[in-house]
């Protein structure tokens, strides 16, 4: 099944994106296209994609807007570019590990009742070392409310129960809960959390990410937004999806 991966990017995360690239040219998976969008200044990012010759393959689709959008926005530009079944995140310093796209689309053809599949995510060291979380959760068919009810917002503990960046997911549900979510540094947590209070999951048992650890990550700088007003609004919506009645996925 076509899968269409979508990369958010800007300037300061442009280096990383031949990683991306790489990455993309290791997967199982034969049918893909890769929808990149840059966030502001286009440059840097352009300059990268033909660096690595990834800019001269037919299946990389790039595009650019003028203005600074942020992730959310920026993703959401680029899905709406998208025109196959299955769509798969994958931020500009991330990677996918090898396997990721073929695990994660059989997941989803196994189970007709997931509107989106996730994998284990592993800490990318900058000297390459990689790290694997266990996770609260058990393997296979995740049903609906399952990682809403795993989410841990305490005030001594926070914890997601599988890590948002990096979840495949059905085009049309990606449709119906309106793309990523308008917050600041919460934009895959609340979409994820949005999933899981629509519809079931499955969760892959292998890693599917590599999830980069460094200085300018975006989890890492400084912010002026309340976190506890954030999971209070993605709790919100959340439980407002619960009324909804079940979804086909065919």
């Amino acid at each position: 099944m076509q899968v269409d991966v979508v990369t958010a990017v800007h300037a300061a995360h442009a280096a990383f994106l031949p990683a991306v690239w790489r990455s993309l040219l290791d997967q199982t998976h034969p049918s893909w296209r890769w929808l990149v969008q840059i966030d502001g200044p286009q440059d840097e990012a352009r300059a990268a994609l033909s660096a690595c010759a990834a800019a001269g393959d037919p299946r990389v689709l790039v595009a650019s807007h003028a203005t600074a959008e942020g992730p959310a926005v920026t993703r959401n530009i680029a899905l709406a570019r998208a025109t196959a079944p299955l769509v798969q995140n994958v931020d500009a310093d991330d990677e996918l590990e090898p396997g990721a796209l073929t695990a994660l689309a059989a997941a989803l053809a196994a189970h007709p009742s997931a509107g989106y599949a996730v994998g284990h995510a592993r800490d990318l060291a900058p000297d390459g070392t990689l790290t694997d979380h266990p996770l609260p959760v058990r393997p296979g068919l995740l049903p609906r409310g399952a990682l809403l009810a795993a989410w841990t917002t305490t005030a001594t503990d926070y914890r997601l129960p599988v890590h948002p960046a990096g979840v495949m997911w059905r085009r049309p549900l990606l449709h119906l809960l309106g793309g990523w979510s308008a917050l600041h540094g919460m934009e895959d947590t609340g979409l994820l959390m949005a999933a899981s209070a629509t519809t079931d999951g499955v969760l892959v048992d292998a890693p599917t990410l590599r999830y980069r650890r460094h200085a300018a990550q975006t989890s890492r700088q400084p912010t002026e937004f309340a976190g506890g007003h954030q999971i209070a609004l993605v709790r919100a919506r959340a439980t407002a999806l619960t009324t909804l009645p079940p979804r086909t996925w065919d």
